[in-house]
């Protein structure tokens, strides 16, 4: 039988699949090798009931980026399934194996954070590097978050934006200051305020906001791959879904071709290896 996994931070969802039907499905908690440690991986694998035999696994995950992260995970999934062959991949290329299958394309993540990368129907050809919502992360909730956060503390947003904001999020100066700058995952705690746009999407400020955001994306990361506008550029991730429209107008502001928009990469994986 074959084992699908697709993880993030937050939680990881996997599949078992005998002679190309789902068997059994079981959320556990989010592995990130980048943050955890073998020992916690490992009891978040013991957390599957029932799933054994397993003669192959393919994991995709956040964090699975260097050859020492994906040791990790390949060897904490080994002390469950010793008898197993393991494949350790990067959330990236679920994204591009989900919505591009074995077409060429681009495929991007825009959730919390953003991703994006050139796909050539079996590998990643060209990543252009997210940077974190820091640096980067272009379009991500973080950085939507961020933004509104900003305007709103300079003066800088409409009065009325920021007088619904505070009715509805009665949070101080310092205790902003403190989750953005003190406290743990200061990236969550700025796309939450997503939610607050996507309640006004409406209003100009929010729809200029989407706009400057979604462009900045497309500018400084699709922009740079080869064919970029013969392609087509295909999205995964909450924010990419329940902003689609607006990130529809700016792709056809730009001449570019959006394809698919989807919220999880599960169901597109689960098709892949079907059909392998």
């Amino acid at each position: 039988m074959i084992l699908i996994a697709e993880s993030g931070s937050t939680k990881t969802d996997w599949v078992l699949l005998k002679k190309g039907k789902i068997q059994k499905q079981q959320q556990t908690l989010g592995i990130n090798p980048f943050h955890m440690d073998i020992s916690s991986i490992i009891d978040n694998v013991r957390s599957l009931e029932n799933f054994a035999p397993v003669e192959q696994i393919f994991f995709y995950g956040a964090g699975c980026a260097t050859d020492e992260t994906k040791q990790k995970v390949k060897d904490a999934l080994l002390e469950v399934f010793p008898s197993a062959s393991c494949e350790i991949h990067s959330d990236v290329l679920a994204a591009a194996r989900s919505v591009c299958g074995r077409e060429k394309g681009i495929a991007c993540i825009i959730g919390t954070g953003s991703n994006s990368c050139l796909y050539d129907g079996k590998e990643i050809t060209h990543n252009v590097r997210p940077l974190g919502y820091i640096l980067g992360d272009e379009g991500s909730g973080a950085v939507l978050g961020k933004r509104l956060i900003a305007d709103i503390l300079k003066g800088v947003a409409p009065e009325d934006i920021t007088t619904a904001f505070y009715k509805k999020h009665d949070l101080e100066y310092g205790y902003i200051i403190n989750k953005v700058y003190r406290e743990e995952a200061p990236s969550r705690f700025l796309a939450q305020f997503t939610v607050f746009l996507s309640e006004n999407i409406e209003h100009p400020y929010v729809s200029s906001l989407l706009q400057e955001e979604f462009t900045k994306f497309f500018e400084r990361n699709i922009k740079q791959y080869e064919n970029h506008s013969s392609l087509p550029i295909h999205f995964i991730g909450s924010i990419a879904y329940y902003f689609k429209n607006e990130l529809n107008k700016v792709a056809e502001k730009l001449n570019l071709q959006t394809g698919k928009v989807i919220k999880s990469p599960l169901e597109g994986l689960v098709e892949f290896h079907i059909a392998e």
